[in-house]
């Protein structure tokens, strides 16, 4: 498999090298963790000081080490007190006991300790409970748009992006010659994640609603969803269910990191909303390989992109309300905020209007930019920024 380097998630790991915590790398299953870890571990191994355990509990050969005393045993007759100690672990949930494991390590200040895992025991809500809050958690997420053109350098922009947006970030599926090929690949993954990730982990009986939950979500990405009319939906359909059932369900489809939920907030109250959250999906090519192409209302599935392309780069990220108004996305980092509106055409009056009204009422300074297919250069219509979707998800800003 051709590989790339992910400079982005490298950076973000040496910039916590040797901070006091246990970094873990979280994300869905095959989006390139273990991958990341190799890339890193590359980096550093060259430094002239450096003693590396590299531990892959996913072998054969290190079947002894999948119990606390082999591990625990094994990581310390390998520490070096002559150099800098890194400690690198891949599935350490296959180890029985393993948090004692790490906790002591850490607690002995042996160890610079990275970890990955299956997401059904290191979901992101677990990690404090399991580590006692001594954790840095580095979310990695498929490919992104830059990362695929890395991958396939001599492809046009405009239509390296429409493969993109079907296509998706699962780098794996690259390998396969067909589309159907692809698809099954990226479905397996789905409906591992699903087997293994949330129904044996939350012992859920019905997986076939946890699938149809997942589809609704999949169908409505960028629709404000409000629990009570999922319920009501599905309930009218196949299956008999409830809030706290359908509520839970989405909890579980988020935490293993399939879907990225986002929250409704205030522009003129600044403040957060409770009610009816969006949900993006950690990936389009998981959409497409589930359900299909029908009803593909490709400017929610562009606004699925821009915001995981936004988590991606550090923002934190709000569906922005003014009066009857909605503003797709409110970004926000290191106290400024970005407002964005997604688009597929804007090419008729009308359209335009409408998706630049809600910018033009916010009366702040901070920047205002609208997305759009538009395949051209960069342009302002008062005060905010008209990019293509494409050339945006390429750019550092």
């Amino acid at each position: 498999m051709k590989l790339i380097k992910r400079d982005y998630y490298l950076n973000r790991l040496l910039a916590v090298k040797n901070i006091p915590d246990i970094k873990v790398i979280t994300g869905v299953r095959r989006s390139g963790k273990s991958r990341l870890m190799d890339s890193f571990i590359e980096q550093i191994s060259d430094e002239e000081n450096a003693n590396i355990v590299r531990i892959k509990l996913n072998l054969k050969k290190n079947e002894k080490l999948l119990y606390a005393d082999g591990l625990y045993n094994y990581i310390e007759e390998s520490y070096d007190s002559t150099k800098e100690n890194y400690l690198f672990i891949d599935e350490v949930q296959l180890c029985e006991g393993f948090e004692r494991v790490i906790n002591s390590i850490y607690e002995e200040e042996l160890y610079d300790i990275y970890l990955t895992g299956s997401n059904a025991f290191l979901l992101s809500s677990d990690l404090a409970t399991l580590f006692g809050g001594r954790v840095f958690e580095i979310s990695l997420y498929p490919f992104s748009f830059q990362e695929f053109l890395a991958y396939y350098p001599e492809t046009d922009i405009d239509r390296a992006f429409d493969e993109y947006v079907k296509k998706g970030g699962m780098a794996g599926s690259y390998l396969y010659k067909t589309d159907d090929d692809a698809r099954k690949y990226v479905n397996g993954i789905y409906r591992t994640t699903i087997a293994k990730d949330i129904v044996r982990k939350f012992k859920i009986e019905n997986e076939d609603l946890l699938i149809m939950i997942g589809n609704f979500l999949m169908d409505n990405i960028g629709s404000q969803t409000s629990i009570r009319n999922v319920a009501s939906k599905l309930t009218s359909g196949t299956y008999k269910t409830n809030d706290k059932t359908v509520g839970a369900y989405i909890s579980y489809l988020c935490r293993a990191f399939l879907f990225y939920p986002i929250q409704r907030y205030d522009i003129r109250g600044k403040k957060y909303l409770e009610s009816d959250q969006k949900y993006y999906l950690a990936d389009l090519s998981f959409r497409f390989s589930e359900i299909g192409t029908k009803n593909a209302d490709y400017g929610h599935l562009y606004e699925n992109l821009v915001a995981i392309e936004l988590f991606r780069r550090g923002y934190e990220v709000y569906v922005g309300k003014l009066y009857e108004k909605e503003v797709d996305f409110v970004a926000i980092k290191e106290g400024e905020k970005l407002y964005i509106q997604v688009s597929d055409d804007i090419s008729r009056d009308e359209t335009f209007a409408r998706e630049v009204s809600p910018l033009l009422s916010i009366k702040d300074a901070y920047p205002k930019m609208l997305l759009a297919r538009t395949k051209h250069d960069r342009s302002q219509y008062e005060g905010i920024q008209i990019i293509d979707i494409a050339r945006w998800l390429v750019s550092q800003k």
